[in-house]
């Protein structure tokens, strides 16, 4: 078994496990944390009680997601030392200090007022409680915006030295390591594929609801904010996917090479390949439907400009271009998708029709998981496409890893499938029964009806609230 599966292949497996489950939980918590921002904002500033109701109803299912994205965080921190213990000495007079700098700022600034966010309302004021959501907030950012500087110098390493003993030590100024030529795109493209993720998320629950009881406030206000972020954000998200694509064709050309599935060079215009199979032995893609000259239009902005193909560079340069190829094609087909569910429903809203339409709702919630297989999809191709090196054209895979034995790191990897499938899986089953909860009144849970002023987390609801209100309008129009 061993004798394929080698410790380098283990290692790489058992890290892209674990990025992947991680990955998923702050693509969620990113955008979850600036939406109940934004939901306690209107609430202070409206006293409407239906937004502090969808506060507390995402703020329980926040709190799951940022407590599983700290645990499986902290795990991948470990296997730095334990299995890449080469690139962490090479790399770490520049990624250590990023890094520090990302607990120092982010996870201080998030752990310090979670407990005032989670739990203070009552104790703190609503001002000051909504100064501790907005620095959660503003720290989940903080944290995104320090991991893919990090993340991002190694896919466009400048500003940095070579020491004696083979280690990239950090040149005069910091400014150029932080700012490497692909963060800024990487760090708007990753946080806009976030807030989309929210968006589809709410969207989905807000659709589930409204396919039980298009009646129901909540459910119409949630679904309404997040098809206002699709169709607003999808079109942006698709242009800073094209912004960063040209980065990526001047940086890191055969990872663009990869995912258009160009074998050859195309010295006239070449064309876009919709869908094929990449045959790497043969180099070629089998059954592609293509589009003449189109890639170049794309990329270029030219139908006739000449593009290099994988033909101008050795094999042993060469990504898995089947994966990167399949992978891009999923993150841009959902983007696509997203795009129309935004747009759909803009029409939908127009003909003021936006909770009556089944067939709206039912694919939005199709829809509400598309966000997490399209970052998934997105980082496979950054990542996979930057093969065979880690620390892009200066340190390869191979020379990263720590000389340990093939089973060793397999039995660490069945440990962390075993436990990640357990302690995440029953994590992700208790989040999807909160949503499945109808949101309603007083997300406390005070009895409706009885008379008595409702009272959420110390705060008794605003002039334009009855606290006898069932939560649903009979005529069907939504409470606002």
């Amino acid at each position: 078994m061993f004798d394929y599966f080698d410790a380098l292949l283990l290692a790489r497996i058992q890290f892209a496990f674990t990025v992947s489950f991680h990955f998923i939980f702050p693509a969620f918590s990113i955008g979850l944390a600036s939406y109940l921002a934004v939901l306690e904002g209107l609430w202070l500033k409206t006293g409407k009680q239906l937004y502090l109701d969808l506060f507390k109803y995402w703020l329980k299912i926040f709190a799951i997601a940022f407590a599983m994205g700290v645990v499986s965080g902290i795990v991948m921190s470990y296997q730095f030392g334990t299995n890449w213990s080469v690139f962490s000495d090479r790399t770490g007079p520049i990624l250590g200090p990023l890094m520090a700098y990302e607990v120092l700022t982010a996870f201080f600034l998030e752990a310090g007022f979670l407990g005032v966010m989670l739990f203070g309302m009552e104790r703190v004021g609503k001002k000051l409680h909504f100064v501790a959501t907005l620095m959660v907030a503003f720290g989940t950012l903080m944290s995104a915006t320090w991991i893919l500087s990090v993340n991002s110098w190694m896919h466009t390493p400048v500003g940095f030295e070579m020491g004696a003993n083979g280690q990239f030590m950090p040149g005069p100024s910091w400014f150029d390591i932080v700012f490497s030529p692909s963060f800024p795109y990487r760090l708007f493209h990753t946080v806009n594929a976030a807030y989309l993720t929210t968006a589809f998320v709410v969207g989905g629950v807000g659709a589930w609801h409204l396919l039980k009881d298009r009646s129901n406030p909540h459910a119409r206000k949630m679904f309404s904010m997040a098809m206002w972020m699709a169709a607003i954000v999808a079109p942006i998200q698709i242009v800073a996917g094209d912004l960063h694509g040209l980065n990526t064709l001047e940086h890191q050309p055969q990872k663009v090479m990869a995912m258009e599935g160009h074998f050859d060079s195309h010295p006239d215009g070449a064309p876009l390949i919709l869908f094929g199979i990449p045959n790497s032995e043969e180099k070629r893609v089998d059954y592609k439907i293509e589009v003449p000259k189109l890639s170049s239009l794309i990329l270029k902005h030219d139908l006739d400009a000449p593009m290099a193909g994988l033909d101008t560079i050795p094999d042993s340069e060469e990504p898995p271009v089947g994966v990167v190829f399949w992978s891009f094609r999923i993150m841009v087909g959902l983007g696509f998708a997203m795009m129309g569910i935004g747009l759909w429903s803009v029409f939908a809203r127009w003909r003021k029709s936006l909770y009556e339409w089944p067939w709206l709702h039912r694919a939005a919630l199709v829809m509400g998981p598309s966000g997490f297989i399209a970052v998934l999809a997105g980082w496979i191709t950054t990542e996979v496409g930057r093969q065979p090196y880690v620390v892009y054209n200066l340190m390869r895979t191979s020379e990263a890893a720590s000389p340990l034995d093939a089973p060793a790191v397999a039995a660490s990897l069945v440990a962390f499938v075993i436990v990640y499938f357990a302690v995440f899986g029953i994590g992700v089953w208790y989040i999807l029964r909160l949503m499945g909860h109808t949101p309603h009144i007083d997300e406390t849970g005070v009895k409706e009806g009885d008379g008595a002023p409702i009272r959420t987390a110390g705060i008794t609801p605003g002039p334009t609230q009855n606290p006898g209100h069932s939560g649903r309008l009979p005529s069907g129009k939504e409470e606002v």
